[in-house]
């Protein structure tokens, strides 16, 4: 298989490549994610996940053979509010505050650049996600653990936020930040077989 390029440090998003066995690299994108909240959220993912592709090509050589380079973004949509990645303790208590005892949707779209085609093409998967009532000392002791760093929406489902989320519909992978179904079909549609 011909190695792809990463756009996202993502420790998770590079988990799952690795489970798949697809060879990758790993480039950081060299942008401002702005996750408006007025934006519909499956447009604002795809154009970040996009974007994130977009300046991983631009920032290589031009001479340079480029294959594959796979974006993605995730965001959470809670009542017509998006919530990004928190900045600070006290926004990632915000967030979970309003999660908390209610069901929100996660949006993950990612980006394919298809090097051969010089073409971008894209899918968008969503999952609902379900909290528990929180107290605020359960709220602050999530904090504490700095499980929302760099966590659409203050959190990670395969951290401390598990012990509060009752119900999942959708795929785990989708929440995590890279959907393995569209993966698999997005990679499939550009001739990339990772079954052979």
């Amino acid at each position: 298989m011909e190695p792809v390029i990463l756009a996202s440090s993502s420790p998770r998003r590079q988990e799952i490549l690795k489970n798949l066995k697809i060879p990758y690299q790993v480039i950081m994108p060299n942008i401002i994610e702005n996750n408006s909240s007025e934006k519909n959220p499956a447009e604002l993912t795809e154009s970040l996940a996009k974007l994130k592709v977009q300046a991983v090509v631009h920032s290589l050589p031009p001479k340079q053979v480029i294959p594959w380079v796979l974006g993605a973004d995730t965001i959470v949509s809670l009542g017509g509010k998006n919530l990004g990645k928190p900045s600070s303790p006290d926004e990632a208590f915000e967030y979970i505050k309003s999660l908390q005892g209610k069901t929100h949707t996660v949006y993950t779209s990612i980006a394919l650049y298809n090097g051969a085609k010089r073409l971008t093409v894209t899918k968008t998967a969503s999952a609902k996600v379900t909290f528990a009532p929180m107290t605020q000392k359960e709220i602050e002791a999530y904090v504490e653990t700095g499980d929302w760093h760099g966590a659409a929406g203050g959190y990670r489902i395969q951290g401390m936020a598990s012990c509060f989320i009752t119900k999942i519909e959708g795929t785990q992978s989708c929440i995590v930040g890279l959907p393995i179904f569209e993966l698999y079909d997005i990679l499939k549609s550009q001739g990339y077989s990772i079954i052979d």
